[in-house]
C-alpha cells in the first residue's frame, strides 16, 4: 500500500495480505480503509486495515480480521467511525473503528462472493448496495438485519455497484455479461441497459460533476464514457492499458479527469 505527498512515496507492507480496495474517509483527512485478502482472494481469510496518513508516513490505526477474503469497503456517510465490507463467503460486515472488536453486524444473504459494496451519498437516505457473483444486487438499510430488496437481471457475475452522487435512489452496476445497468430503488426492474463492451466489465463510476455521465472499465483494456441521455455509442474511449482494467474512478476535484488501475500493474490518470 503506497501513498504520495510532496513527491514522496510512502509504503506500508502487510505480510500475507493483498489489497483489493481502498477508500478515504469522507470525514477524517488522511484516514484510509483498505480491504485485503490472503492468497489474492482465492483462499484464506481477510483483513480490514484502517490507516492514518500524516507527514511522517502511513500508520496502522486498527485492523479487523474476517474468515474470508475482503473484496471491497465503503464508509458510512453519517458516522465517521462506521464502514461496511464485503467478502468471499457471501456476507457483508458492519464495523466501528472506535471499537477494537467487531464486526457489529453481519448480513448474509448472497449465495456467492460479494465483490462490491457502496454507501449512498445523498443525505436523504442511508442505504447500502451490494453486487455479487450470484448475479444479484441487494439493497440494505444498515439498521435493519435483512436486505430491503433484491435486483435481478444481470446474466453473469456482478463486479461493480455504485450509487449516483446526484440522484437519490439511483445506482449503476457492471457485470461479466458485458453490460452497464442503471437501477432505481423505487422499482425492482432495470431502467437502462447499456451493452458497453464486448468483454467483461470489471468497474464503473459516476461523474461527480455530471449526473448523466458514467465510465466503465473492462477486460478489453478500454475505458468508455456513457451519457445516459443517449447510450447508443460512448462519448469517449480511452486506450493505453495492456491488461484488464480492475478499477476506475472519476476525480472528485476535476470534471474531466479520471484514474484507472489495471492488471498491467499501472495506474493511469486520463483527461477526456
Amino acid at each position: 500500500m503506497s501513498g504520495a505527498r510532496g513527491g514522496a512515496v510512502r509504503t506500508l507492507r502487510v505480510p500475507g495480505r493483498h489489497g483489493y480496495a481502498a477508500e478515504f474517509s469522507p470525514y477524517l483527512p488522511g484516514r484510509l480503509a483498505c480491504a485485503a485478502a490472503q492468497h489474492y482472494g482465492i483462499a484464506g481469510c481477510g483483513t480490514l486495515l484502517i490507516l492514518d496518513q500524516n507527514e511522517s508516513g502511513l500508520r496502522l490505526f486498527r485492523s479487523f480480521d474476517w474468515n474470508d477474503g475482503l473484496f471491497d469497503v465503503t464508509w458510512s456517510e453519517n458516522n465517521e467511525h462506521v464502514l461496511v465490507t464485503c467478502s468471499g463467503d457471501g456476507s457483508l460486515q458492519l464495523w466501528d473503528t472506535a471499537k477494537a472488536m467487531g464486526p457489529l453486524q453481519v448480513y448474509k444473504e448472497h449465495t456467492q462472493e460479494v465483490y462490491s459494496v457502496d454507501w449512498s451519498q445523498t443525505r436523504g437516505e442511508q442505504l447500502v448496495v451490494s453486487g455479487s457473483w450470484d448475479q444479484t444486487v441487494k439493497l440494505w438499510d444498515p439498521t435493519v438485519g435483512k436486505s430491503l430488496c433484491t435486483f435481478r437481471g444481470h446474466e453473469s457475475v456482478i463486479y461493480s455497484t455504485i450509487w449516483s452522487p446526484h440522484i437519490p435512489g439511483c445506482f449503476a452496476s457492471a457485470s461479466g455479461d458485458q453490460t452497464l445497468r442503471i437501477w432505481d430503488v423505487k422499482s425492482t426492474g432495470v431502467r437502462i441497459v447499456v451493452p458497453a463492451h464486448q468483454a467483461e466489465i470489471l468497474s464503473c463510476d459516476w461523474c461527480k460533476y455530471n449526473e448523466n455521465l458514467l465510465v466503465t472499465g473492462a477486460v478489453d483494456c478500454s475505458l468508455r464514457g456513457w451519457d445516459l441521455r443517449n447510450v447508443r455509442q460512448p462519448v469517449f474511449e480511452l486506450l493505453g492499458h495492456t491488461y484488464a482494467i480492475r478499477r476506475v474512478k472519476f476525480s472528485p476535484f476535476h470534471a474531466s479527469i479520471l484514474a484507472s488501475c489495471s492488471y498491467d500493474f499501472t495506474v493511469r490518470y486520463s483527461r477526456f
